[in-house]
């Protein structure tokens, strides 16, 4: 059990690609664009002012700038996944195109953005297409094909992914990390409601939410060849329901989270880029308020920093 405090940010990168399978091309449409063009320079200077890493966990197909059919069948490299709510080919809607021509699909210019940071921040991988891996629908051929791709990608910008988060946080295919040089991945968060029905499980996390309970923290976890770092809390979206809880009550929690740290273990606070867009200015002014606290702790010699990979191999070395 570590005895210092660490704080950990990890964030899903993934533009169109985390809601293709459900609300196709358009669904969040509105939320990549501003996700392109404010959210990920916005956190870059965010982070870049506190001097904080942070784990960019970007879905493969990000790291590239362009792709095209390869004899008619788009990224014939991945075995499709045989996901139960989305019939047809995975890669319908893929554009096979540049990322001038269809800037949702497409990353790399922002994943240079991201290694470009003023403060070095971690690149990670979220699959490359964001297959469930946890999903019976993703074989084990699948989920190979998927890692595969994601590391050829990345070693094409020369980075080396170290650190895993399963799409939807649905764990699978564990051993199959280790084979292409991964170290850690995210876990999910240890939610006293996890043997819940789904739908039950959704309304007591919002209820912590609303009442601002305090995350808890954890602890790095040996599996086979692999860290778990898993997370404690995630940094809740404005839209749909979730619109009634106030940006205040997250900020708490989150606050919360970071004293319980000073105490020992890691408060690890997740999030996708998109979360922020809907009210986007209180948004950021509750992530830059945990932002400061964990900078604030850090300088006082009260909390660490750190990204997962480092996490991992700090681990690793005890």
């Amino acid at each position: 059990m570590r005895r210092d405090g660490l704080f950990v940010l990890s964030l899903d990168f993934e533009l169109i690609w985390g809601t293709l399978d459900i609300c196709g091309p358009e669904g969040f449409g509105r939320q990549c664009d501003v996700e392109r063009s404010v959210v990920v320079d916005r956190l870059l200077a965010s982070l870049a002012a506190r001097r904080l890493p942070a784990t960019w966990f970007v879905v493969g197909h990000l790291l590239l700038d362009r792709c095209a059919p390869i004899d008619g069948v788009k990224h014939p490299e991945i075995v499709r996944p045989r996901h139960a709510w989305a019939p047809g080919d995975w890669f319908a809607h893929d554009p096979g195109s540049t990322e001038t021509a269809a800037p949702r699909f497409y990353g790399r210019a922002l994943v240079e953005k991201i290694r470009a940071c003023g403060t070095p921040q971690e690149i990670g991988a979220h699959s490359f297409s964001h297959v469930i891996f946890g999903d019976p629908g993703c074989s084990r051929e699948t989920a190979e094909s998927e890692l595969r791709a994601c590391v050829e990608a990345a070693r094409s910008l020369g980075v080396t992914l170290q650190s895993f988060a399963f799409p939807r946080n649905e764990v699978g295919h564990l051993d199959l990390l280790p084979r292409h040089g991964f170290t850690s991945y995210r876990g999910p968060d240890p939610i006293w409601y996890a043997g819940w029905p789904r739908g039950a499980r959704r309304a007591a996390h919002l209820w912590d939410v609303a009442r601002a309970a305090t995350p808890p923290v954890v602890q790095p976890v040996r599996v086979g060849d692999l860290w778990n770092i898993p997370g404690s809390m995630v940094y809740l979206p404005r839209h749909g329901v979730r619109r009634f809880i106030p940006v205040s009550r997250r900020v708490k929690r989150a606050l919360a989270g970071l004293e319980r740290a000073r105490g020992g273990g890691i408060f690890h606070l997740w999030m996708h880029p998109t979360n922020l867009v809907d009210d986007l200015e209180g948004m950021f002014e509750g992530l830059d308020a945990i932002l400061d606290r964990a900078a604030r702790l850090r300088d006082a010699g009260d909390l660490r920093v750190a990204s997962v990979g480092d996490v991992a191999a700090e681990a690793g070395r005890a």
